[in-house]
């Protein structure tokens, strides 16, 4: 059978991959590889390893690679351990395909070990734009560096043309975060409560704040500390803070949210809920806050508003769900009480979710099934006109 290597780096990826790992074990002519990496193995983010392990996936290679900093010195070294490492596991296992997802610096390190090792890869989710995060260059970086390509959108099918790559290997498949939505079992407000060790209030607000990797760690901290000035003002809400992913400047963002829950009863941090729980807390309060992609790609499929605060996510393809604000604490309170507002309600109700009818690993599957692997060897760059033509 061929052989698909999927790996993954962060709990978010890997709430968005489950679903596509589930599908290629369960296809029948394709064997699954796990390839577990990154966050997943540090502490600080809670070994979120095991929730890979608990939905029954066994994975077959672990490559270590965080160090205790969280300096760009930290993160470029840790990008060499994890390409060195994610190398001699293809060499080990031998994948037909390498499949990997997103933006992250962990996807790009072993997207460019696959390339050397002369393993195809097919990435998920690219053609999207992040203008206030590193991300984005890292995402177009593994868009070249890729055989495959499996986007959530028309338009950001259109990008990937239109950066060369040849359109019958740009595949529209929608995006994993409605799927993710769609088929995760929703906890009930009390046993989400109980689970998390807090008092449901009347209302709860669900908040992700990253460091925004386009600017300085000093400026994340600043935007950060503005956040919880805003949050200060909701009293009679539960506030339930998932902490930052590991990228350069996340320890800051955590000193300030350790003592914001320290002076705060009504909030609590959680450096990792597992998918079932996130998602269940973001179908069940009242409002997303933050800067994360997850408001963007997963709220729209359970009609919640969110609050997007500054640049980080600029450029994405949005929902009617979203509502954008500056990173000042006077903005960010407005905008959460805007977006709490029957008005604004009313209208998320028949609003259209632009990425696709949540049968995406179905689609990626499908593809991977009939895909010869021959036809991937070799890329040529596609010239096309640069306005007035829609591949």
């Amino acid at each position: 059978m061929k052989k698909v290597c999927v790996f993954t780096g962060t709990r978010a990826e890997y709430g968005l991959l489950r679903w596509v790992m589930e599908a290629i074990r369960s296809s029948g002519g394709l064997e699954l590889q796990i390839l577990a990496s990154g966050s997943h193995y540090s502490a600080p983010h809670g070994w979120t390893y095991r929730e890979i392990e608990a939905d029954g996936f066994r994975i077959n290679r672990k490559v270590e690679m965080l160090l205790a900093s969280d300096s760009p010195m930290a993160v470029n070294k840790s990008m060499a351990l994890a390409q060195m490492g994610v190398a001699e596991a293809l060499e080990e296992m031998k994948p037909d395909i390498l499949l990997v997802l997103g933006d992250r610096y962990e996807a790009l390190a072993a997207a460019v070990a696959g390339l050397l090792m002369r393993v195809p890869i097919g990435h998920i989710h690219g053609g999207e734009t992040t203008e206030g995060a590193l991300d984005d260059s890292i995402r177009h970086a593994i868009t070249k560096l890729s055989n495959l390509h499996f986007v959530a959108t028309q338009e950001y099918r259109e990008t990937v043309i239109q950066m060369g790559e040849e359109p019958r290997f740009v595949y529209l498949v929608g995006g994993l975060g409605v799927e993710a939505a769609m088929r995760c079992p929703i906890l009930s407000a009390p046993d989400l409560a109980n689970i998390l060790g807090v008092e449901w209030k009347q209302s709860a607000m669900l908040v992700t704040f990253h460091p925004v990797t386009a600017e300085s760690s000093e400026e994340s901290i600043r935007q950060m500390r503005e956040l919880l000035k805003a949050l200060e003002l909701f009293e009679n809400f539960t506030i339930i803070i998932t902490r930052p992913n590991a990228d350069e400047g996340h320890s800051g963002l955590n000193r300030e949210i350790d003592c914001f829950v320290a002076n705060h009863p009504n909030a609590r941090a959680y450096s990792s809920l597992g998918s079932q729980r996130y998602l269940s807390c973001m179908a069940k309060v009242d409002v997303v806050v933050g800067n994360s992609s997850s408001a963007i790609l997963e709220a729209p499929a359970f009609c919640k508003p969110a609050v997007n605060i500054g640049n980080r996510q600029k450029g994405r393809i949005r929902a009617e769900n979203i509502v954008d604000c500056h990173t000042d604490a006077k903005d960010i309170f407005e905008a959460i009480r805007y977006a709490l507002s029957p008005d604004f309600s009313a209208k998320l109700k028949d609003s259209p979710n632009p990425f696709g009818d949540g049968k995406t690993s179905e689609k990626i599957v499908k593809i991977l099934m009939e895909i010869g692997k021959n036809t991937l060897v070799k890329k040529a760059f596609q010239r096309f006109p640069c306005a007035g033509v829609r591949p």
